[in-house]
């Protein structure tokens, strides 16, 4: 038999092209770029949206108190933040289910009844917390009255969210989160001690005071506030996700955790350059200010103002939609933002309810705008430990999950977030006491 002769590849020059299959390729990267695109939104949504009023005055009292020093709470916090939100969206794609649902169908109504109160109660505090934000940007900015801005603001978002289609809402809350690009700028204009700050976010420290510890919970409770994870599902739901779209959910969810930790990373370091060195506490808005003036100067107020007011708005249009979500599906009514007021009366009323609840707590007269900022989010860290151990049992559920259920590693992680979640909240609560 004859010896076969291998063909020796052609030189470069005389290369064999093929155009169809260079066309093919661009043509497959630019589907995967449109089906990346067109799944886009709760991720982003949930995870900026955490950048929020309450967010950027824990992160503020956080790098003004303590400098460099707790900065690995807050990588821990993104840590967890993507653990569960990856999971929840997972959850809501596989199942076609909210959390609330998922919660009465596979552990009873008064498992879900539980369940329910506590992110209610969760959601109705970090609405307070927006609508906060909302006062007190105004209030930097132009000297408005909260009596003015916050009922204008209820209404403004409200009709924003309800009236407007759904992908609509999605886009101009995704358009909103543009300002958080200010807080970025401002880290790096500050001139912050870069090694002391690479040093906070890996060498472990904890305060031994309450104050040291309020501060640790309220950071967890602020990325990883429990409206998110409700919302996360039933957004992943509602937009119609399918199970092949989980690859491009990932990527949705893991870059809106990232931003959420890279924002807050550069307002604790821009308030550490700034604040701590010159021994500023957080009392008020006009005092968080401070940390933008490496980048506007004398015109720090103003943009901090329209900052804080922006990102009020993008969250104070989420978090609702949160509450909305679960008080329907735990009902077993209809849960869709492109359903009428008629389609889904349960759902709207919920909505609303929420927002004028949260408006009338905020206008109570001589109500303190920055203890309700900071102080809702150790509320949600306390809520979190009602909420995250029901979404890690759904999640292991291979009945429900089927290959899509939690593994080895998964497992761990979830168990260790809960843990840490359980050991602050419980130093706190022991040292609260005392």
């Amino acid at each position: 038999m004859a010896r076969r002769v291998p063909r020796r590849p052609h030189p470069p020059h005389l290369a064999v092209r093929h155009p169809h299959r260079a066309l093919a390729r661009r043509r497959g990267h630019r589907v995967r770029l449109l089906a990346l695109l067109a799944v886009v939104g709760p991720g982003l949504l949930a995870g900026l949206s955490d950048d929020d009023p309450a967010g950027i005055t824990t992160y503020s009292i956080l790098g003004a108190d303590y400098g460099y020093e707790l900065l690995w709470v807050l990588a821990l916090s993104t840590v967890a933040l993507i653990v569960f939100h990856e999971l929840a969206a997972r959850t809501g794609v596989v199942t076609g289910k909210g959390l609330m649902r998922l919660v009465r169908e596979r552990h009873g109504q008064r498992a879900a009844a539980f369940a329910l109160s506590a992110l209610v109660v969760a959601n109705v505090g970090t609405i307070c917390a927006e609508l906060a934000g909302v006062a007190a940007g105004m209030e930097v900015l132009a000297g408005t009255s909260r009596y003015v801005s916050v009922p204008l603001a209820a209404v403004a978002v409200g009709l924003l969210v309800l009236r407007g289609s759904f992908r609509g809402v999605e886009h101009v809350l995704l358009a909103l989160s543009a300002i958080f690009a200010a807080y970025v700028i401002s880290g790096f204009l500050a001139h912050p001690d870069w090694g002391a700050a690479a040093h906070g976010l890996v060498v472990p420290y904890l305060p031994g005071t309450r104050h040291g510890l309020l501060v640790v919970v309220a950071t967890l409770g602020t990325t990883l506030a429990p409206w998110g994870l409700a919302f996360m599902q039933s957004y992943a739901v509602d937009k119609r996700l399918s199970v092949r779209d989980l690859g491009f959910e990932r990527v949705d969810v893991i870059t809106g955790a990232v931003l959420t930790g890279v924002i807050g990373f550069f307002v604790v370091v821009a308030c550490a350059a700034t604040l701590h060195e010159q021994g500023v506490s957080v009392k008020d808005a006009a005092d968080a200010a401070r940390a933008l003036a490496p980048l506007a100067g004398s015109a720090a107020q103003t943009l901090f103002g329209l900052g804080f007011v922006g990102a009020a708005l993008l969250a104070a249009a989420v978090v609702p939609l949160s509450t909305a979500y679960s008080v329907a599906e735990a009902a077993e009514r209809p849960a869709d933002l492109n359903d009428r007021f008629r389609d889904a009366p349960v759902f709207y009323v919920a909505y609303i309810a929420s927002m004028a609840l949260a408006a009338a707590i905020v206008l109570i007269p001589g109500a303190p705008l920055v203890p309700i900022l900071f102080l809702s989010q150790a509320l949600n860290a306390v809520l979190l430990l009602a909420i995250l151990p029901f979404i890690r049992s759904l999640a292991r559920d291979r009945e429900l999950m089927g290959r899509h259920a939690l593994g080895r590693w998964d497992r761990i992680a979830t168990a260790a977030v809960i843990a840490l979640v359980a050991l602050s909240v419980g130093a706190l609560l022991v040292l609260s006491v005392v």
